[in-house]
């Protein structure tokens, strides 16, 4: 066997005038790569019962940090990266009732916030994101144009889209062509 390091390279990693994380900031829409921290999975146990006690209790305690992803599932997402030991950790919380697959190397998250997101975010997706039909800590998996994502309001104006790490490029220039309108300067984007 040989011996290697693994290089980790962010999905959003080098803007085009700026460096990873930069937020491209138009007159009312700013894009965030946000950190590639943890994102665990949640699966319940058939017959676990009511888990929305234990849920929040393998998160990190931020806020938003427990996403519904459907039944009997969550995403449980948080800045900081976990080694497999530390997420191990996590599994006597959940007492047999759940299980937790990391997804971390797998997806990738996108904040996306400003005064016309609402109406940018229409532009791809069917879902009602008036902040009365969807208030702050709400998420509903869906497409956004093409692309499968999860979005979640976690502020009036500011959203987190959650997609697969593959598609995290696409759904930035997309979202980059969503917003135009509102001001996002493509060119300084990413």
């Amino acid at each position: 066997m040989a011996d290697f390091a693994l290089l980790h390279r962010p999905a959003l990693a080098i803007a085009k005038s700026g460096s990873f994380g930069a937020p491209s900031t138009g007159k009312r829409i700013t894009l965030t790569a946000l950190p590639e921290g943890h994102v665990l999975h949640v699966l319940a146990a058939r017959g676990g019962g009511d888990l929305t006690g234990l849920i929040p209790r393998i998160g990190d305690g931020s806020a938003h940090a427990v996403r519904p992803y459907g039944p009997g599932q969550w995403f449980v997402i948080g800045d900081a990266s976990l080694s497999a030991a530390e997420i191990f950790g996590k599994t006597p919380v959940l007492d047999g009732k759940a299980s937790i697959s990391d997804q971390g190397q797998g997806r990738v998250r996108i904040g996306i916030s400003g005064a016309a997101v609402e109406a940018v975010l229409a532009k791809g997706t069917a879902v009602d994101l008036a902040l009365s039909n969807f208030p702050v800590g709400h998420s509903a998996m869906t497409l956004v144009g093409h692309i499968s994502a999860l979005i979640s309001r976690t502020g009036a104006e500011n959203f987190e889209l959650l997609v697969l790490r593959g598609f995290a490029e696409s759904l930035w220039d997309e979202l980059i062509q969503m917003g135009l309108e509102f001001g996002v300067d493509a060119k300084t984007a990413r």
